[in-house]
């Protein structure tokens, strides 16, 4: 490796390079597919720049990570140097060499001197202020840092929820009918909240230059295949697979799969109630300090048994959604969150539901709540920071002291050979999945329940204040860089968190009209107040999609910017437009006065900063 290094940081006139991504080969891959794969890649590049007063590097790796997924075999059926790991046209060719062990990995390397200015500017000191999330863009991408900012206004968000549930939490703690009028301020705040982060994150897009980002011709997925074909739009070669095919995959295997799954968790759900009634039932017979603290254990044990059967479900369903052969990666990525969240929603959700409205116990209502918002945040704090700190450190204990023992002697940066082999035992970052459905169930605890245990938004704020710190530790200290993901928007988890708020109003509404003190109103007549409850509950959704219809989702100053750039294009394009036609008229008219045989060949390149004319 150390040899493939030093060459690779010089090109073929002799000039050095600064290497932005690795790609680790297995030690026994033959000569022949090294060179193979090397010509594969240098087939891809035309007439490029590097781009580096105009990209940010980690936009220089995103597109270098573009081209390697989009590598697909043309007449191969097999990858030279290893007959076993067949190919046929359009197949994914890094794909192969992974799934083949082949090609160990692939990524984008660290720059260290700007990680040290963005880990101090970001986490390794305390402060009052907010985020460099611009900072957070330009060394990680987009992606990342709307995560980061959609976490921080979530923070700042809770306040309110805050601030009102402390006073309700130390002096109304037992007085259940007094939570209606905090159950009415969430209706409106989970609906607020979630309108004006749109336009809070369409500044932050346009800020970045990616609000107006398209995917109309979006390129397939590095995990699609099929038989090579002709795309009718682009009119290239590309793998074609039928979407009957898939449409059965889903319907007849994914779902009965996903509906098993809800089946399995309902089951462990009764089990958790027979243990809850045990434990009350043995505190009733004799009350002591022992048999209280056994009231919390099922409720502990479920906890961390819904913690479990997340991470086993989100395996399977990632091999299902693989298995599917979605085509794009946004119809990837739907399919997958809709089965992760059909199943995270029920898993975690179910039990609360029950109690409040079967059992319509409060009391255990509020017990139950508590012990699963706070077990489920210690599991998720110990997981993903010390958990992969622990690892880290474990593994790189050697090398590190070797590092240490090189830069104290040759008092220098650390060589790239070391750089790059520290950087490779590190953990493989897997993308802000796992962040999104963290905080959309976060999100749920507080909107769906926290009138019943006001302390929720508290203990979510004191949550994502640290999340902010050990998430910034691990994308700096403890996981390699990851590539950029170029985003507009937090995509689908924005309908995800609408889905749940929808949800909240029905729940709050109906947690509204079981209190006693609304009871107190309709005492003669139950079906009036079933009746006036829906009747409340359907004029406050129409309130929250009349509230998110009059709330712009882009501001108006960024409205204007936008039209404004729109007529200067359109402007600079009628005038260039003009000018060629009147050279062309000038051109012919010298040419027939001259009579020369001369050619005059015009290339008109469009580009999103410009128009370039060219003469030969």
């Amino acid at each position: 490796m150390s040899k493939m290094l030093q060459e690779s940081s010089v090109d073929g006139s002799g000039s050095r390079f600064t290497p932005l991504v690795v790609a680790e080969l297995a030690p026994d891959t033959n000569q022949e597919t090294i060179a193979w794969l090397l010509s594969r890649i240098r087939d891809r590049q035309q007439n490029g720049g590097d781009g580096d007063s105009f990209l940010s590097m980690a936009e220089c790796q995103h597109i270098i990570k573009h081209e390697l997924d989009t590598l697909r075999a043309k007449d191969e059926t097999h990858v030279p140097g290893h007959d076993s790991a067949k190919l046929y046209p359009g197949k994914s060719i890094v794909r192969r060499l992974q799934s083949k062990g082949i090609l160990i990995q692939i990524f984008p390397l660290h720059e260290n001197e700007e990680l040290k200015r963005l880990s101090f500017s970001w986490y390794k000191r305390v402060k009052l202020s907010l985020q460099p999330l611009d900072e957070i863009r330009h060394y990680y991408g987009e992606g990342q840092a709307l995560y980061f900012g959609f976490l921080e206004y979530f923070t700042f968000a809770l306040m309110p929820m805050a601030l009102i549930g402390v006073p309700y939490y130390l002096f109304d703690w037992e007085d259940y009918d007094k939570y209606v009028i905090f159950a009415a301020f969430n209706l409106v705040w989970c609906t607020v909240i979630l309108e004006f982060w749109k336009r809070c994150s369409a500044s932050l897009a346009y800020r970045w230059g990616t609000l107006s980002r398209k995917k109309a011709f979006e390129e397939p997925r590095p995990g699609f295949h099929g038989v090579l074909g002709f795309n009718p739009v682009t009119g290239r070669e590309e793998p074609v697979y039928p979407n009957v095919k898939r449409q059965l995959r889903v319907y007849l295997v994914s779902v009965p799969f996903v509906l098993l799954c809800l089946y399995v968790s309902l089951y462990i759900m009764m089990i958790y109630f027979l243990m809850e009634g045990w434990a009350l039932s043995v505190h009733a017979e004799e009350p002591t300090f022992w048999t209280e603290v056994l009231l919390y254990i099922p409720s502990i044990i479920y906890a961390v048994v819904i913690e479990i059967l997340n991470l086993i479900y989100r395996y399977a369903a990632e091999f299902l959604t693989e298995w599917e052969n979605h085509r794009l990666e946004s119809s990837y990525q739907n399919h997958l969150v809709l089965k992760v969240l059909v199943f995270n929603f029920f898993n975690c959700f179910a039990s609360l539901f029950y109690i409040a409205f079967v059992m319509h116990d409060m009391a255990l209502l509020r017990q139950s709540l508590a012990t699963l918002l706070i077990t489920s945040q210690i599991l998720n704090q110990f997981m993903e920071a010390f958990l992969p700190y622990w690892l880290q450190r474990r593994r790189n204990k050697k090398m590190t002291r070797k590092v240490q023992k090189r830069k104290t002697l040759d008092e220098k940066q650390l060589p790239l050979i070391e750089q790059v082999r520290l950087e490779a035992d590190m953990s493989t970052y897997l993308g802000t999945f796992d962040d999104y459905l963290e905080l959309f169930l976060l999100f749920g605890y507080v909107s769906l329940f926290s009138c019943v245990y006001p302390l929720a938004a508290v203990l979510v704020v004191l949550n994502n204040i640290t999340e902010v710190y050990s998430d910034a530790f691990k994308m700096c200290s403890v996981f390699k860089r990851p590539f950029s993901d170029p985003a507009a928007n937090i995509g689908v988890w924005q309908l995800a968190f609408e889905a749940m708020s929808v949800i909240a109003v029905v729940t709050n509404c109906s947690l509204i009209g079981m209190s006693p003190q609304v009871k107190a109103y309709f005492q003669d007549s139950d079906q009036q107040l079933i009746f006036w409850t829906v009747a409340v509950e359907h004029t406050l959704l129409a309130v929250k999609f009349i509230l998110a219809f009059l709330i712009p989702d882009v501001p108006k100053h960024i409205q204007i910017q936008l039209a404004r750039l729109e007529y200067e294009s359109l402007e600079a394009l009628k005038k260039r437009t003009l000018f060629i036609r009147t050279e062309n008229q000038s051109l012919s008219l010298s040419a027939e006065k001259t009579d020369q045989d001369k050619e005059y060949h015009t290339i008109y390149t469009f580009c999103e900063d410009g128009i370039r004319l060219l003469h030969h």
